[in-house]
């Protein structure tokens, strides 16, 4: 009796285990960092540079792992940024805005991160119906290698405009929301101004969001697992009780005929086993007969 409660102890430690792992592994393949693939975006765009003029776009070459994502980088002196904006990839960047720090060259990176938009930015009781997009400047007045510091662009005109390749609406009437996603991890909701089209401030990431359904939905959608797993397992318990008791009613049926048989042939002896009356043959042999070919 005791090993069968150790084996039912261990057998609920490994199922415990078992349990806690998924979940690790679950929330370790959700909590992607965007900083590092900001530096990861950075560090390629620093080899693409080194190599290339100044004022053109380049494609980024990223490693397999990353072959929905697209990443492009250009160089732009100040004075040309200032006087002509920049119109590239999803942005136009209008004239008059100035980045800071001051540099001689700026360097834009920008980035769509297609399919695995949703595994480094969420926004909660929203979903993404557009990939995440986003554009960050570096100080590129060293030809041979870009700044690790971040620039900031202060507009002093018309805003920048953020033109989303697509934009998937499962309900058309909810109205989506421009999101723009904080280094903290912070949320700034806008409204769209044209179909597609976001309008911002600065640089960073964005994105467009739909309301997700009422939490009330997947309330119930919890309780129905529940009730049919629940259901599922007293209608087990329900099918092992009702085998055995036939089991025994069989068995019973079984020992009687056994009995009814033996009433008939030749008297036996009974024994009883338990509460069970069986059978039993005479303990009694026939004596043997010898027989002689002669009389003496």
């Amino acid at each position: 009796m005791g090993s069968i409660k150790q084996s039912g102890h261990i057998v609920s430690v490994l199922i415990f285990s078992l349990l806690l792992y998924s979940s690790m592994a679950q929330s370790s393949s959700n909590s992607y960092d965007p900083e590092s693939l900001e530096a990861l975006f950075q560090s390629y765009a620093n080899k693409t540079l080194s190599r290339h003029h100044t004022g053109y776009l380049y494609n980024i070459s990223l490693p397999s792992n990353f072959t929905t994502v697209q990443v492009s980088v250009v160089r732009i002196r100040s004075g040309t940024f200032w006087a002509r904006g920049a119109n590239f990839s999803f942005f136009r960047i209008p004239t008059r805005v100035i980045a800071r720090p001051y540099t001689k060259r700026i360097a834009i990176v920008y980035d769509n991160l297609g399919n695995l938009s949703s595994h480094y930015y969420q926004v909660p009781n929203h979903s993404l119906v557009a990939p995440v997009v986003g554009f960050i400047g570096y100080d590129a007045s060293n030809l041979s290698a870009l700044g690790n510091e971040k620039l900031t662009f202060s507009v002093m005109g018309d805003p920048i405009l953020i033109s989303f390749p697509q934009i998937v609406l499962e309900d058309k009437n909810v109205t989506p929301k421009c999101v723009k996603f904080g280094a903290d991890g912070s949320v700034e909701f806008s409204n769209v101004t044209q179909p597609n089209i976001c309008a911002t401030q600065g640089s960073g990431h964005f994105s467009v969001v739909m309301a997700s359904p009422p939490p009330e939905k997947e309330e119930k959608h919890w309780k129905r697992w529940v009730v049919g797993f629940v259901g599922g397992f007293f209608g087990l318990i329900l099918f092992i009780v009702v085998g055995v008791a036939v089991f025994m009613v069989m068995r019973k049926k079984k020992i009687i005929e056994m009995e009814n048989e033996t009433e008939k042939g030749v008297a036996f002896d009974t024994l009883w086993i338990g509460r069970s009356r069986l059978p039993a043959a005479s303990m009694m042999r026939t004596q043997p007969v010898l027989e002689h070919d002669y009389v003496a």
